[in-house]
């Protein structure tokens, strides 16, 4: 969906008069994806996701955290709640809101990724029609197939870091850029 910038809307409304009414940006806004992802913790395990279940996914064959785009209305807690529920059965009990990641691709659209943890829930894990689930230990995870940004975020998980926006550029699948709190790391 694209959105013209309010600038723009005003240059719109007031073509041929003058005055900063008909001053703007000039150009057109992308809706932005937003989404969730979550690791859920039990002692020294992730619950991850393998994707393997669905055709054309751009996660296909990774291991990943859970989570989904957002449903209208939704907040970034709300909508991880609701993804972790569908995706495992399980209901979250204690969580907390780590950091944004936006990724940038040449083959995909922009993302704005909210990013969780959790280490408390209540039910059992379920089957999960994107994948399959299973507990990893923190310390086999990284020789599994992911993306190479993960890993970035991943280890600031791990470190505790305070809450922070991270940045990751892909061209292909292959890490082209990140910068983490606004500072280039890659």
């Amino acid at each position: 969906m694209m959105k013209i910038c309010r600038a723009q809307a005003r240059r719109e409304q007031t073509k041929g008069k003058r005055g900063p009414a008909g001053i703007g940006c000039g150009r057109k806004m992308n809706a932005m994806l937003q989404s969730t992802l979550c690791y859920i913790e039990r002692g020294e395990e992730w619950l991850l996701l393998h994707r393997v279940k669905k055709e054309n996914d751009a996660n296909r064959d990774k291991w990943i955290g859970l989570g989904g785009k957002f449903e209208d209305g939704e907040s970034p807690e709300e909508c991880m709640l609701r993804e972790v529920r569908e995706e495992t059965g399980l209901q979250l009990t204690a969580w907390r809101y780590r950091g944004i990641v936006t990724f940038v691709s040449d083959r995909w659209e922009t993302e704005y990724m909210h990013l969780f943890t959790a280490d408390a829930f209540e039910g059992e894990v379920g089957e999960c029609s994107e994948g399959v689930l299973e507990w990893v230990r923190k310390a086999d995870f990284a020789a599994l197939p992911q993306w190479e940004g993960d890993r970035i975020f991943l280890r600031l998980l791990e470190e505790n870091a305070p809450f922070f926006s991270l940045k990751l550029r892909y061209e292909g699948e292959r890490l082209a850029y990140a910068a983490l709190n606004g500072a280039q790391i890659v």
